[in-house]
């Protein structure tokens, strides 16, 4: 058999017509097309306009708009109070979630409600309530004073109300992994001699570790972020209790666009860094999950 009739049976051979590729929910082109659309228009249009506004300035006006003595005060109030508070939340909010999963109580529908209500209620009205609470006539703060201790208008007040609005990440986080957790894994530990700080370390912190994380980082990225309950109990005071929302604030008011706009894009590269972290541990905890079942 010849080359041409090879040649002239392989083109006589019909070709199958490619499929399709069939998706179960139609339209992906369209919906994909407005998903980067909507996030182009609300997302990287107002941080591309940041990032060009703050671009106006030179290198030594930028340096000086962000590394100021006062700005540089307000970073380490955000951040060291941000830390604490969500070092704070680590350990609270898993007691929380702790007791809101192992044990049945009177009212323990109502305490789990409770731990949503930082997400309800409005952080203006949560900065005015804790400054009610804790100022020099205040409830809790009368009582303070007269043993020298003073939280409102302190760096100290301002823990306490990132503290307040970063509980329920933590909670949240580490509640349904705990739901999840098999008891009869304690049980058999506890049966063959183990202690419970055993248990828990190596049975229990193992499996909850990544949720824990997770929302350690979430409650400080929230907290690095928050205005509305901090601006009240912080008082506002240059060098000690002035965090740094309120400096880009403070800067808008003096028509310092391009001084305000410096301070915010430094803020956006720590909360980008943030984000990713947070989505490091969550891709960290759904591997763990998968190498657990």
């Amino acid at each position: 058999m010849t080359a041409a009739t090879l040649s002239g049976a392989a083109a006589s051979v019909p070709v199958a017509p490619r499929r399709k590729r069939w998706r179960v929910l139609p339209g992906f082109g369209l919906t994909l097309g407005y998903t980067l659309f909507y996030l182009s228009l609300v997302v990287l249009v107002p941080l591309l306009a940041l990032l060009t506004k703050s671009l106006t300035l030179t290198w030594p006006q930028f340096w000086e708009a962000v590394a100021a003595p006062r700005v540089l005060a307000a970073y380490r109030l955000t951040f060291g109070a941000s830390l604490i508070a969500a070092c704070t939340n680590l350990v609270f909010g898993l007691l929380i979630a702790w007791v809101l999963v192992r044990y049945s109580f009177p009212g323990k529908k109502i305490v789990d409600a409770l731990v949503d209500l930082p997400f309800a209620l409005p952080t203006a009205v949560a900065g005015i309530s804790l400054t009610a609470l804790l100022a020099g006539n205040g409830w809790v703060g009368q009582y303070l004073e007269r043993l020298g201790v003073q939280l409102a208008f302190q760096p100290g007040g301002v823990v306490i109300a990132l503290i307040f609005i970063g509980l329920p990440f933590v909670v949240r986080t580490v509640q349904p992994v705990l739901q999840d957790q098999e008891k009869e894994l304690e049980e058999a530990a506890t049966s063959l001699g183990a202690t419970r700080w055993q248990v828990f370390r190596h049975v229990l912190l193992p499996a909850i570790l990544p949720a824990l994380m997770t929302g350690f980082a979430m409650a400080f990225a929230r907290a690095v972020g928050e205005y509305g309950s901090v601006i009240f109990i912080a008082g506002n005071v240059p060098m000690v209790s002035e965090i740094t929302p309120l400096i880009i604030i403070g800067k808008l008011e003096q028509y310092d666009v391009a001084g305000a706009t410096a301070v915010a894009v430094v803020m956006l590269l720590i909360s980008f860094v943030l984000l990713l972290v947070i989505n490091a541990l969550q891709a960290w905890q759904r591997r763990h999950a998968g190498m657990s079942a």
